[in-house]
């Protein structure tokens, strides 16, 4: 099943013995996968309004009516979790300690997707693909001391998307799948060109993203955008609704 993040935001979260905070208006997702990784959780006057951040792993369910996600954490555990400002880049070294404290397992440098209540669903790459991949975030890492690669989705919403023949609207929403937390779709709000169209495109058509410009690129011209399939929150969304242009193997994409 397919569903809005901006839907998150609000939701409250339930521990093991009582409430701990709601969704804040972000998550924080993998740049590479583009997997939510990271819930942004406001705790509130709990504990004066702190943010942090909960993984999908720890989600046991979701009543969409009740606008609650159970998690299997306890307040305690969320209390004493590590500190970490939810309004600059999240570096590994940073994840690394927070999935010590949790005790849970490492999902890079593999292709990993969650599984609510057990362990990552992992896609192991090709090992040379692998291997060059690690090589690369081990030298970035040793000159930056940090390896950035999660993104909010609060800073990407809103950012032009740009077909191969021009401009063509703006990242309005993401559509991740419940079971994997795999984001499957963006949602592209083409009322600049198509009034009052919202259509799915799909991460693995991203070829470039310019945080600068705040733009991101697509391999697929207007005409194509325009053929895709047509969003409709009124229904929710499953696997069949997809389009056949969204099937189509992905390439690399880099962000500037």
């Amino acid at each position: 099943m397919l569903n809005s993040i901006k839907k998150l935001s609000g939701c409250r979260i339930l521990a093991t013995d009582g409430e701990v905070g709601a969704v804040a208006e972000a998550v924080y997702f993998d740049d590479e996968q583009w997997v939510v990784r990271y819930l942004v959780v406001d705790t509130r006057a709990w504990l004066r309004g702190r943010k942090v951040l909960i993984s999908p792993y720890a989600v046991t369910s979701i009543d969409w009516e009740a606008r609650t996600i159970a998690v299997n954490l306890t307040r305690t555990q969320v209390e004493h979790s590590p500190d970490i400002d939810t309004h600059q880049p999240v570096s590994r070294q940073q994840e690394a300690e927070y999935h010590r404290y949790y005790g849970y397992p490492q999902y890079w440098p593999y292709a990993a997707y969650w599984a609510w209540g057990a362990i990552p669903i992992v896609v192991p790459p090709d090992p040379q693909i692998r291997d060059k991949a690690e090589g690369q975030r081990r030298s970035a890492a040793d000159r930056a001391d940090a390896d950035c690669h999660l993104r909010s989705s609060e800073v990407v919403l809103g950012y032009h998307v740009r077909a191969s023949d021009g401009l063509i609207g703006h990242v309005g929403d993401f559509l991740f799948e419940e079971e994997t937390w795999a984001i499957r779709h963006l949602i592209v709000d083409t009322n600049n060109w198509l009034p009052g169209k919202r259509v799915l495109v799909a991460p693995q058509w991203i070829r470039t993203v310019s945080s600068g410009e705040r733009t991101l690129s697509v391999a697929l011209t207007r005409k194509q955008i325009e053929q895709s399939s047509e969003y409709d929150p009124k229904y929710l969304l499953s696997r069949d609704y997809e389009h056949p242009l969204h099937h189509r193997p992905s390439r690399p994409h880099h962000w500037e």
